[in-house]
C-alpha cells in the first residue's frame, strides 16, 4: 500500500513536470537541469522495480514449494495474454514514433501516435478484465490466487497510470508552448515510464505463463 500510494504520487509529480517543462522556454531552472528530474523518475523506477521483485520473489518461492499438480485447475492460458504482450511490445514502438514525431517538429504525428499508444494501453486493460472473468479462480483461493491477482493487479494499476500520463501529454501537445522539440520532458518522462511499465510485463508474462 506505501508503494502503491508513492507511486501514485510520483506520477501526479510526473504530470505536474509535464506542466512546467511545457511552459518553460528552456532557459529556465527546468530547462537547465532537465537530468535532475529525469534521475529522480528513474530512481523511483528502480525503487518501484523493487517492489515488483519482491512479488515475483513470493510467487516463485510459493510455486517452488507447493507446485501444482499436473491436473490442477491453475494452469493459465496463454492466448490472451500473448496477445496482450504483442499489445504491450507494440505500444512502446508508437510511443518511441510520438518521440520522434515530437523532435522533428511534426505535432500532429507526435499525437496520432500518442492516441495509438493510449489505445493499445486501454485495449491490454480489456484483455486484463477479460482473462480475470475466465479464470477458473478466484483472488482468495489460495497463496497462488491471491499473488497472481496482486502481481497483475499491481501491473495493471501501472498501465491505468501511464495511459492517464500519455493523455496528458497528448493535451499539452495540442497547447501552444506546453510540450515542443525545445522542451520535451513531459513526453520523455511518459515514455520512460511506459517502457519501464512494458518491462515489467515482459518479466512477469515469462514467470507467471511460461514457468
Amino acid at each position: 500500500m506505501t508503494s502503491l500510494t508513492s507511486g501514485t504520487g510520483d506520477l501526479a509529480q510526473i504530470s505536474s513536470d509535464v506542466d512546467i517543462a511545457g511552459q518553460s522556454d528552456g532557459h529556465g531552472e527546468h530547462g537547465e537541469h532537465p537530468d535532475v528530474r529525469l534521475f529522480g523518475l528513474a530512481t523511483f523506477l528502480v525503487a518501484d522495480g523493487m517492489t515488483f521483485a519482491g512479488f515475483f520473489a513470493a510467487y516463485l518461492t510459493f510455486r517452488a514449494v507447493n507446485p501444482l499438480p499436473e491436473n490442477s485447475n491453475y494452469e493459465l492460458e496463454l492466448l490472451l495474454p500473448s496477445i496482450n504482450t504483442l499489445l504491450l511490445v507494440l505500444s512502446s514502438f508508437t510511443f518511441h514514433r510520438a518521440g520522434r514525431g515530437l523532435l522533428r517538429g511534426e505535432g500532429q504525428a507526435c499525437r496520432s501516435w500518442l492516441a495509438i499508444t493510449a489505445a493499445l494501453g486501454l485495449a491490454f486493460l480489456a484483455g486484463q478484465m477479460v482473462e480475470y472473468f475466465h479464470l477458473p479462480f478466484g483472488l482468495t483461493d489460495n497463496l497462488f490466487a491471491s499473488t497472481f491477482y496482486a502481481l497483475t493487479g499491481f501491473h495493471g494499476l501501472h498501465v491505468t497510470l501511464g495511459v492517464i500520463c500519455i493523455l496528458i501529454v497528448w493535451w499539452q501537445t495540442r497547447t501552444a508552448g506546453r510540450i515542443k522539440a525545445s522542451t520535451p520532458f513531459g513526453l520523455e518522462a511518459a515514455e520512460l515510464y511506459w517502457h519501464f511499465v512494458d518491462g515489467i510485463w515482459l518479466v512477469l508474462y515469462g514467470i507467471l505463463y511460461l514457468l
